[in-house]
């Protein structure tokens, strides 16, 4: 407690002496995640060690740190009580999405945390090793789903770099993005996807639960204690890193920014957080002022560099799984109205086999709308689309069910190759690879 006063009154003496009523910390994420526990734990540190009085959390999640960043600049403005989880996941973002807000836009304060991140299955996945699945890549790359955080970042870079170095062009990598730790995390425990990467702290508590199956992890070395291999060992000549930071808002003065950075230093130097970096594997990678600067710019230029590599551009982010529902919501509203609105027309005071037809059509409109946007996902677009128009055409016409089948499945492979091939923008291969 002593040592940490004595960092805090260098940095600002009254804040040391008076110790702030209130510090707001922001994690531009979903419960559950890297930036949501390093929140949580600098919270806890921050309050055990008697440098705030009390600090709240405050969630802002959406792509991938980008609208909490933006909300961050625009509103949070000179805000001296304000700090928001950042790192290596917001920058892959800002690069992936173009973002017309960078970090160089908020005011640095400090890196805190590095860590390795961990290949896993679910435990009763027929994977049952690293040479299992890169097996099963290398043949059919689309066919294998890889679950991870937003698009852009740690995770999705990973997935990138382990798809060159095993010969498979990183763009035929599957890779299905999650708004959160926590959401990926289901995802992976619910066998939505093939293979999930993930920090190992969010890994952490399902592995010693025997809920899932790590694969690899990208350190060096094997880390003391835990029984998983890495890349390196397994013929993957990689190591990965990924590391967390926190900023406060632009417009501050330097008596703030020196006060902050104070907040900072001495939390790193707390018993507290020092538990909790063991607790949760992280490595200690504190970096301060110019010195963080510096760092920030090289790893903006550096992570730049990889997703060009990678061929990972704002377009085959996941914006198209994320489009295509919208899609098939629209169209079936036009498909809906155009079966309901004869039967209402014609709806006479007794029913009539007319009135109960179009009802029916609408059911099988429905059903079709729901099993698509159910399986497209686990069977893949080709599958689940062509299911959706044979059940839309047998709304309309149930003479022809074989032509009928024919003529969906010809549409939707025809839409897979082009939303694929032509916009870029990969849709749900499932089952299938082309």
């Amino acid at each position: 407690m002593a040592a940490t006063l004595a960092v805090l009154t260098a940095a600002s003496p009254a804040a040391a002496q008076n110790p702030p009523e209130h510090l707001r910390l922001v994690a531009p994420a979903a419960p559950g995640g890297g930036w949501d526990q390093t929140a949580r734990v600098m919270q806890h540190a921050l309050q055990q060690a008697g440098i705030a009085r009390t600090v709240s959390v405050e969630n802002i999640p959406g792509a991938a740190g980008l609208i909490g960043l933006a909300r961050f600049v625009g509103s949070e403005q000179g805000s001296g009580d304000t700090l928001m989880v950042s790192g290596l996941i917001m920058l892959g973002a800002i690069v992936t999405q173009r973002s017309p807000i960078t970090l160089r836009e908020v005011t640095s304060i400090a890196r805190l945390t590095g860590e390795y991140e961990v290949l896993a299955v679910p435990a009763a996945s027929p994977i049952r090793s690293l040479d299992d699945l890169i097996r099963a890549f290398t043949q059919r790359p689309e066919a294998i789903s890889w679950g991870g955080g937003s698009a852009g970042g740690s995770d999705q870079i990973l997935a990138g770099l382990i798809a060159d170095a095993v010969g498979v062009a990183p763009r035929r990598v599957n890779y299905i993005a999650f708004s959160g730790g926590g959401e990926s995390l289901s995802a992976i425990l619910g066998g939505q996807v093939s293979v999930g990467i993930n920090g190992l702290a969010e890994f952490a508590p399902q592995i010693d639960a025997g809920t899932i199956r790590p694969l690899a992890i990208s350190s060096a070395e094997r880390l003391p204690g835990l029984d998983v291999p890495t890349l390196r060992e397994q013929g993957i000549d990689l190591e990965f890193e990924n590391w967390r930071s926190v900023v406060a808002p632009p417009g501050i003065d330097a008596a703030e920014r020196r006060y902050l950075e104070g907040v900072v230093e001495a939390m790193v130097r707390s018993e507290a957080w020092r538990d909790a970096l063991t607790r949760y594997r992280w490595l200690d990678r504190y970096l301060a002022g110019a010195e963080f600067e510096r760092f920030a710019d090289t790893e903006h230029a550096r992570v730049q560099r990889i997703l060009q590599q990678l061929g990972t551009t704002a377009k085959e982010s996941s914006a198209a799984p994320g489009l295509y529902p919208l899609f098939v919501l629209g169209g079936l509203v036009l498909l809906g109205l155009a079966a309901v609105v004869p039967a209402i027309r014609r709806r006479p005071v007794i029913p009539s086999q007319t009135a109960v037809r179009g009802w029916r059509s609408v059911g099988l409109i429905a059903a079709g709308g729901f099993l698509d946007v159910l399986f497209a996902e686990r069977l893949g677009f080709i599958i689940a689309s062509a299911v959706l128009f044979w059940l839309v055409a047998r709304a309309f016409d149930e003479r022809r069910p074989v032509r009928d089948a024919l003529f969906a499945v010809a549409v939707s492979v025809a839409a897979y190759l082009l939303f694929g091939r032509v916009l870029d923008l990969p849709l749900p291969a499932g089952v299938l690879a082309f």
